[in-house]
């Protein structure tokens, strides 16, 4: 749920440009639904046409709670539906306009374009898309995917399709290049990924290989954990390694 920012009291009504939030504001109300958003995903989506902020006279963006909305409702169709940019600013067209949009339901199985595929509630593996479905979702092409395999950076799964955290990485690749990060400066990423993964595997190990399905179960919390720790600690060491070099 969004956080919509309200007058005090004793201040009236609060007029549009007294609710209008900057980039930073509107990154920290999105982040509550949408922890991996940037404000460079921010400037891309503005770039390309999906929110039309307004400006001031110095030139810096003020966006109104229609506007904070608008990117809610499409990072959302990015997120559950894997929609391209064209399609879901279609959506967004038909929906300003009063008519019906019909968007499959992210829950429960369905039918998917192009070989994609999902699992329903209840099941141990999240939804899986194809190849074409990925490229939409990442906005990249072919030859970038290709390119992303052949460093390890991004592969499907052994029954050939793509799940929700390759989705994830593809996503984060693909916004890292914008700064002209190409994949050759993140393999360094993906062996320390690998690095972490082995350290987490030798602590559960012993867990996992328990009869008690109860024990394999907390193997498989410890890890989740574990990994969450590790990324924590990765974010932590980065942000301070900077500090360092910029001070």
């Amino acid at each position: 749920m969004l956080r919509t920012p309200t007058g005090g009291a004793g201040h009236g009504t609060a007029t549009a440009d007294d609710r209008a939030l900057s980039i930073g504001a509107v990154l920290l109300q999105l982040r509550d639904e949408f922890p991996e958003v940037t404000i460079s995903k921010i400037r891309f989506l503005e770039a390309e046409g999906l929110v039309e902020p307004q400006r001031t006279p110095s030139g810096y963006r003020k966006f109104r709670p229609d506007d904070v909305e608008r990117l809610a409702q499409v990072l959302r169709m990015q997120r559950d539906h894997y929609l391209p940019l064209k399609v879901i600013r279609e959506h967004l067209d038909a929906l300003a306009r009063g008519e019906q949009v019909s968007l499959p339901s992210p829950g429960g199985q369905r039918d998917l374009p192009d070989g994609a595929w999902e699992t329903g509630p209840g099941r141990a593996t999240a939804a899986r898309i194809g190849r074409a479905e990925l490229l939409a979702a990442a906005e990249v092409t072919e030859s970038d995917l290709e390119e992303w395999e052949s460093y390890g950076l991004v592969a499907p799964t052994a029954d050939g399709g793509y799940d929700a955290e390759t989705v994830t990485v593809a996503k984060l690749v693909a916004d890292l290049g914008r700064f002209g990060l190409e994949p050759r400066h993140l393999r360094a990423m993906r062996g320390a990924a690998e690095r972490e993964a082995g350290l987490i595997e030798q602590v559960v190990a012993p867990l996992r290989r328990h009869r008690n399905p109860q024990t394999r179960a907390h193997a498989e919390a410890t890890a989740r954990e574990l990994a969450e720790l590790s990324v924590r600690l990765h974010s932590a060491l980065v942000q301070t390694a900077l500090r360092i070099r910029l001070h």
